[in-house]
This record gives structure tokens, sequence and C-alpha cells, in this order.
């Protein structure tokens, strides 16, 4: 009997725990887009929040597991495309940019172009950190990260809706702070990766009790503490910039001023 000549092909396959919890956060994502159609703008930001904690664990699975592939980055980036990109796009427009129709169709045109211009910077830097994942400082994020901008996007979101405030009312805030996030995330200022904390060695007694102290802090008011860190964090990238330049420009003043005092004692010692 004669052996067949066809080459035998190795089945391939893909992990299955890392990629259902990328999973679920592109379901978390897919929902939040349902719930603001439907006007449910509460459900659909705390969609989005599950989606980052999602996002979060599917990458330290995966590392602890040994289970890292190609296939389940590019479904991790697919992923949060749609979880932090396009779904608090239309969040944000369904919930206010929307009734800036009513002002004008320039201001209508603005409306759905600063919701575009937020999808595609989220894209854009998705894109980026790609290409640069294996280059670039791990202490610190080029660009604000997709899934930061997405929480301060739909935050604001969250929190008009506790606190009463309809989105035609604060329409043109909206579309300033969804366009400034957008541009925040293809600009060239740094944010902290906070990937340097180590979680596993011991921490004084007092970083334990400042951590217990912040979620209790949360917990009193999610929407406000929500909202106000990851604001706040998406002005650390250019307040941390705008420090390292008036550093650099005192060191370069001192330097020249050193240099022409040594000048000037050299002159008077002739």
């Amino acid at each position: 009997m004669q052996k067949s000549s066809r080459p035998s092909h190795r089945r391939r396959g893909i992990y299955l725990l890392p990629n259902l919890f990328t999973t679920a956060a592109l379901f978390a994502g897919f929902f939040a887009v349902v719930a603001a159609m439907n006007g449910r703008f509460e459900n659909a930001a705390v969609a989005i929040f599950i989606a980052m904690i999602l996002d979060g664990i599917d990458g330290r699975v995966a590392r602890l597991t040994n289970t890292q592939s190609e296939f389940g980055a590019e479904y991790d980036s697919l992923s949060d495309m749609v979880s932090f990109g396009v779904a608090p796009s239309l969040v944000m427009y369904e919930w206010s940019l929307s009734s800036l129709v009513a002002q004008g169709p320039i201001w209508g045109k603005l409306a759905w172009l600063g919701a575009f211009v937020y999808v595609a910077c989220a894209a854009l830097r998705l894109a980026r950190f790609n290409v640069q994942v294996d280059t670039a400082d791990k202490r610190y994020f080029l660009g604000l990260p997709s899934p930061a901008a997405a929480a301060t996007v739909v935050g604001m979101v969250w929190f008009c809706t506790e606190a009463g405030i309809r989105g035609e009312d604060v329409a043109l805030y909206a579309l300033i702070l969804t366009t400034f996030i957008g541009l925040l995330m293809v600009s060239n200022f740094f944010f902290y990766s906070f990937k340097e904390v180590n979680f596993r060695g011991k921490v004084p007694f007092m970083v334990l009790l400042l951590v217990v102290l912040i979620f209790a802090f949360a917990s009193i008011d999610p929407p406000t503490i929500l909202f106000v860190v990851f604001f706040l964090y998406s002005l650390s990238g250019p307040v941390f910039s705008l420090v390292r330049r008036v550093r650099k420009v005192n060191s370069r003043g001192r330097k020249l001023k050193s240099s022409s005092s040594d000048e000037a004692g050299k002159d008077t010692g002739k």
C-alpha cells in the first residue's frame, strides 16, 4: 500500500481563556451602543467601564497562563476599537451632540464631525500602539490610552445623567471635551502607565489605608469620582509635558548663567 503524499497540516487553534474576556469586553461595548440607542445612557456608561475592567483582565490572564498570541493581540485591538472608540463616541452623540442639529446645519455637522474625530483618533492611537509596542518605554504611554479616553467621555455622560443635567444643555461642552480627548489620544504627550507598580511586593500600612479610603470615596458617588479621576488623568499628560519644558528651560538658564560667570571670572583673573 502506498502512503499518501499529501502533507499533514497541523491544526492550529486559539487560546480560549484570555479571548473569553476579550469577547466579554467586546460584548460590553456593543451593549453600550444598543443601550444608548434606546436612551439608557447610564447603563451604556456602566457597560463601557465594565469593558475597561475586562480589557485589563484579559492581558494579565494571558501573561499568567502563558497563552499570549498574535491572534489575541489583534483581537484585543479590534475589541478596544469597538468598546473604547466607536461606543463612547456614539453614546456621547446620542446623549448630547445630536441636539446641536437644532442649532443649525453647521452645528449639526460639527457634532458628528467631533464624534468622528474621536473615533478616528482612537483607531490611530491603537494602530500606533501596536506598531510601537516593542520599542516604547513601558513606564509611559505615548498619547492618552483609549480606555482612559473612553472613561472620560462616558464619565461625563454618567455624571450629568446622575446629576439631572440634560445632554442638550451641555452640548457645546460635550463637543469640546470629545474633540479634545480624541486629539489627546494621538498627541505626543506622555501619560504614566502604572506598569511599574509591584502589586506582589510589600507596601507600608498607610498605602493600604489610602487604597481603602479611595474605594470608600468611590463607592459614595461613583459617577463623580470616576469622571474627576479620569479627567485629571487626561490632563496629566499636558501638565507633565509643560513641567518638563519649564525644567529644561530653567536648567538651560542656570547653565548659561554658570558659564557666563565662569567666563567673567576668567576675564577678571587675567
